[in-house]
């Protein structure tokens, strides 16, 4: 059962004070404490250890279409198959859009399953599936906002099954979380019923959001829908630093945590109401991570050479695939990386000047070299790599006749859209599955989100047999689907 601390009168607590003592004598802010909170989860691995696997999920919120990226229809007609064409790649027989010749070279590292199918066409639901791999409605829904009785996130159920390694958590979520420019946050993010300890750990390295619709990968790309190049005023992209203060060696930070520690263990037999194994958790990982290299330094992707970043892209998708490499590399199990913010893939209108111009290049660019970097330093047979937006788009072009340019685009469409997936034992050149003749529905070996979660949980050598529970004790299943079959 769930513990919890009730409290009878409005003062300040002891347990309230050493902890605000605590930070005091770590030199740390108040400004600190939400995120090394995040890092806390350290609970018991009910999956065993090995050989290191890790997953890499690239999600383009709002939605790649796969006309205009891997499942082209060029024998269609022209308000199907839209004002791209397609190119060859290195595997006869595959083509994909002429505006991803870096992924078009590299074929035989990538394999794509075009028949992955849900039924919704809201972009709050849609995220809820593909970020928990589970199609079912969850009881109390809602597309305003995140729910306790939400599914868990894939990167939750990780951050339940494995321990934390070189003090750094098991799963971790980047450049932003996903929220609305009307500031309403996206469901699916979270930890949901598992408890909001299993959230992942959110690194907000990107966080750039106004009223203006500003998407894209910054600064390089940026972009606002109707007008075009935007670069947002003063940009940066910097992952938090967990520094200590110039005048704390990580000496005395070690005998004042000895302190702390001491007068813990005081504060614990006067407070028994106290939840101190949650406190305890909390301080001893910010600790670690204040005094841990290593941490720092996967943090920290402007320390890689120039010509690494420039080769990823200097912006935000490059910047961004480079720190899932760095993490995965210091320990972590999972990341998933936002590419874009809420939305930016939603190309309702604008949709091929927006695709050409500002969102398939740094993303072809980016992905590429993240299968070179991984390949050249022996890590991409372990790691595997999942793209996925929240759904695919409408078959037709249309113009939004409501919109201020009145230009070609695609809505919202679940029924189909094409997965990419790369490393992790994927064979490179596989196709899995098909769409009809204009792309609005699975043709041949329809697949679900549950098989694409299966397929990830595979990876990291998750059993099919294991259960997680809940507050009240109830067995909730991890698989709710089989591994897509033919992609290793």
């Amino acid at each position: 059962m769930s513990r919890h601390t009730h409290f009878r009168h409005p003062f300040i607590s002891r347990r309230a004070a050493i902890q605000a003592g605590a930070i005091g004598l770590l030199g740390l802010g108040s400004n600190h404490i939400a995120g090394l909170q995040a890092l806390a989860a350290e609970n018991g691995s009910p999956v065993a250890g090995g050989k290191a696997k890790a997953v890499i999920y690239i999600f383009l919120s709002g939605g790649l279409s796969q006309h205009e990226s891997f499942d082209m229809k060029p024998d269609a007609p022209e308000n199907i198959r839209g004002e791209f064409r397609p190119i060859a790649t290195r595997t006869p027989g595959v083509q994909i859009c002429e505006h991803l010749p870096m992924l078009a070279a590299r074929s035989q590292r990538w394999a794509l399953v075009r028949s992955l199918t849900h039924p919704y066409t809201l972009h709050s639901l849609g995220h809820h599936v593909m970020l928990t791999g589970r199609t079912e409605k969850p009881a109390g829904f809602s597309d305003s906002a995140p729910r306790p009785t939400d599914f868990p996130a894939i990167a939750s159920v990780v951050t339940g099954l494995f321990a934390p390694r070189n003090n750094l958590p098991p799963a971790a979520v980047l450049p932003e979380k996903l929220v609305h420019v009307s500031g309403r946050t996206i469901p699916g993010q979270f930890a949901g019923e598992m408890g909001p300890r299993f959230d992942p750990w959110f690194i907000e390295a990107s966080n750039y959001r106004d009223t203006k619709y500003v998407h894209g990968a910054f600064p390089e790309y940026g972009f606002q829908r109707q007008t075009g190049k935007m670069t947002p005023p003063g940009y940066q992209f910097a992952a938090p630093r967990l520094e200590l203060s110039r005048d704390l060696l990580p000496a005395r930070v070690e005998s004042r945590v000895r302190l702390l520690e001491s007068l813990d263990h005081q504060h614990r037999a006067l407070d028994h109401l106290a939840a101190t194994d949650e406190y305890d958790r909390h301080f001893h990982s910010a600790a670690s991570m204040l005094l841990d290299g290593r941490v720092h330094r996967a943090l920290d992707v402007h320390a890689a050479s120039t010509d690494l970043q420039e080769r990823y892209g200097r912006n935000s998708f490059g910047w961004s695939l480079l720190l899932a490499r760095q993490l995965i590399e210091a320990g972590v199990r999972m990341v998933q990386v936002n590419l874009g913010n809420d939305e930016s893939w939603d190309t309702h209108e604008n949709a091929f000047g927006n695709l050409k111009n500002y969102l398939l290049p740094p993303t072809d660019r980016a992905v590429s070299t993240l299968l070179d970097d991984l390949h050249d330093r022996g890590l991409l047979d372990d790691v595997l790599i999942v793209m996925a937006g929240e759904f695919g788009r409408t078959p037709r072009v249309f113009v939004d006749k409501t919109s201020a340019t009145k230009t070609a685009g695609r809505d919202h469409w679940g029924m189909v859209q094409t997965v990419f997936f790369a490393g992790g034992g994927v064979k490179g050149g596989t196709v899995i599955g098909s769409s009809d003749k204009i792309g609005g529905y699975p043709a041949t070996e329809p697949q679900k989100p549950e098989n694409m979660a299966a397929t990830i949980y595979q990876a990291l050598g998750v059993p099919q047999s294991i259960t997680w529970k809940d507050s009240l004790d109830r067995p909730h299943n991890v698989y709710h689907g089989d591994p897509i079959r033919g992609l290793t």
